[in-house]
């Protein structure tokens, strides 16, 4: 990525758990003409072939009518394990990396390049639709990337910065490739999964290297703690400064754990809300200035001007309220345009519809996201604008839901949809998943369905339970809804559920499908 930078070419890296179709199709919208690849990872113990996904998605391009010049391979794995020995008749345009690397010359010339010139594309995830080529550019990005780096983790020459994120996705971009590296900070790389070879792992590499600050996802956070206390207690953690955490609202009691166990109620968590889209932070709290909260993303980051809009698109000026989240400013670090179609990126970032698709805004950037701001001017993040349920004429956040069922100590993650109801209109379905070691009963969803009736109200209470191992996850940690909202619609046939390929782990949806009948 840094190399890209330095010659002037404009990068977009792509995860390595996508399929072949999905890499054809993000390699045809880029019109990429070189890949670089590794002929294989290790995922824990699965071995990932990313050279066979290349291989077929090169094919398919190739069929599409596009041509790629080069595909560079640098071998990770030994000679054998290695897919590459099962490479027969490579095209011509195939390439080992090393013997290139060895011939290259030790020095290379900066490029210079106007500000506004494209640094990098990044494609969304496709969560909410055909993934979109999210165009940053030189100057504005890496200042932001830059700024948001030094003054959310408080970095400090001396200190050791960890961020868990895949360089795939935009938290890899921001908080490992650019802002770190343009503050000239130390810090690590991590490559694998947080539970191999043990469950330790994430505690055992901040013990090891003294990590100052710490910053990962509410999906990793839940994930560990479902085995408890011990696997952190056992590590020295004591270097800990600062606590992040990033790609969605992460519910309180995950904070709460996060805080007082990860953290021995001494280190500040910053719980950042941004997106792809922005760049870097956009609503954070700062270290050691801001009062925590916990499960809100506080304040907005300097220069950063939020409003409230209410459902007819005007703007909220009481300080409580609830509604959805716009920018009414720039930003240095705010995407230029979907790349190849800036109509898309002007209907989708900068207009907002009602439920009867009628215009009712089009000053602002609209995240997308809804949001409520508190009597102290505190926002808090509710989710998705189309994770907002109506139940009976009651706008049900989905994330405030699932928050009510996070909390119970059986619970370790929720996920909450809206399903046809004949009398509602909509019901609220619950997809619930238990800690280890906990039966699913009558008597335990009873207990869920009431903590939410109790919390915050009768029109809250979900409709139906549905016990679950796991949830349809993108390979970022992002929920695929559309699935869900599918299964609870009673969509039940794998044809009817689109694509899944971009799921982390597709045999989840197999699993819904089968314990579809027992949900009530």
């Amino acid at each position: 990525m840094l190399a890209c930078a330095r010659i002037g070419a404009i990068h977009s890296v792509i995860f390595g758990g996508f399929s072949s179709e999905s890499l054809a199709g993000r390699i045809l919208d880029s019109k990429c003409k070189v890949v670089i690849t590794a002929d294989g990872v290790m995922r824990g113990t699965k071995m990932i072939k990313l050279i066979d996904i290349v291989r077929e998605a090169f094919d398919m391009c190739h069929s599409d009518g596009h041509q790629i010049d080069h595909v560079l391979i640098s071998q990770r794995l030994p000679d054998e394990k290695s897919p590459m020995k099962d490479m027969q008749h490579p095209h011509s345009q195939y390439k080992m990396l090393k013997p290139l690397m060895e011939q290259a010359s030790p020095t290379c010339p900066v490029e210079w390049m106007q500000s506004e010139d494209p640094l990098f594309m990044l494609y969304t995830s496709g969560s909410t639709g055909k993934p979109k080529g999210v165009l940053h550019t030189t100057a504005g990005y890496m200042i932001w990337s830059y700024t948001t780096f030094k003054y959310t983790f408080d970095y400090h020459p001396g200190d050791i910065f960890f961020c868990t994120a895949d360089c795939g996705w935009i938290t890899g971009h921001s908080y490992i490739a650019y802002g770190p590296m343009l503050n000239g900070a130390t810090q690590i790389l991590f490559e694998g999964i947080p539970t191999h070879p043990t469950n330790s792992r994430f505690w055992e590499i901040c013990e090891q290297y003294k990590v100052t600050q710490f910053y990962t996802a509410p999906t990793a956070i839940r994930a560990l703690l479902r085995y408890g206390d011990e696997p952190v207690q056992r590590c020295d953690l004591s270097s800990l400064k600062i606590l992040g955490s990033v790609g969605e609202p992460i519910n309180s009691e995950a904070w709460k754990w996060y805080y007082s166990v990860v953290g021995s109620s001494r280190c500040p968590i910053v719980d950042t809300w941004w997106q792809t889209e922005t760049g870097g932070h956009m609503i954070t709290p700062l270290p050691g200035a801001t009062p925590l909260k916990p499960g809100s993303a506080s304040f907005p980051m300097f220069g950063v001007v939020p409003t409230v809009l209410d459902a007819d698109g005007r703007e909220i000026t009481e300080m409580e309220c609830e509604g959805y989240l716009a920018i009414k400013q720039p930003w240095p670090g705010q995407m230029r345009t979907v790349y190849g179609d800036h109509d898309r990126f002007e209907k989708t970032y900068f207009e907002l519809y009602d439920a009867e698709n009628k215009l009712i805004c089009n000053q602002f950037y609209i995240t997308g996201d809804g949001c409520r701001r508190d009597k102290d001017g505190y926002y808090w993040l509710t989710g998705r604008v189309d994770d907002v349920i109506n139940v009976s004429g009651h706008r049900i956040g989905t994330a405030e839901v699932e928050n009510k069922l996070d909390e119970h100590p059986d619970c370790t993650e929720a996920a909450v949809v809206g399903y046809p109801h004949a009398v509602k209109g909509e019901g609220i379905y619950a997809y619930v998943i238990l800690r280890d070691g906990v039966e699913p009963s009558d008597r335990l969803r009873q207990e869920l369905k009431n903590k939410v009736r109790n919390e915050i109200g009768a029109f809250a209470q979900p409709d139906i339970i549905h016990w679950t191992p796991g949830l349809p996850k993108t390979r970022s940690g992002k929920i695929m809804r559309r699935i869900l909202r599918k299964i609870a619609a009673g969509q039940t046939m794998m044809d009817d559920l689109g694509d899944i390929t971009t799921l982390a782990d597709p045999s989840v949806v197999e699993s819904l499908i089968a314990t579809k009948k027992d949900a009530v």
